[in-house]
């Protein structure tokens, strides 16, 4: 088993977590997700994962890595946000 811990932004609530969570365990081989909101990191292990994937699934979903925050990625967290809370 791999873990992956990568440093995000614009993680800001539950409904987040959620979206995260929802969208990495659908990935296949993909079995735990850990978040740490206080922290903007994120846990992922699995079996036969790849990172830059796990990083681009993240970014799509406007958690960017570190460093890599735009303002498209701040405006597809939230909406992200809003459909975890729905959800």
């Amino acid at each position: 088993m791999t873990s992956f811990e990568i440093q995000v932004e614009n993680i800001k609530c539950g409904g987040c977590e959620k979206s995260i969570q929802k969208a990495l365990i659908a990935k296949q081989g993909i079995v735990d997700v850990t978040i740490q909101r206080n922290e903007q990191k994120i846990v992922v292990s699995g079996v036969g994962i790849d990172r830059t994937e796990i990083i681009e699934i993240l970014d799509q979903l406007g958690y960017p890595e570190v460093g890599n925050n735009k303002l498209s990625s701040k405006a597809k967290s939230l909406v992200s946000c809003m459909i975890g809370n729905i959800s």
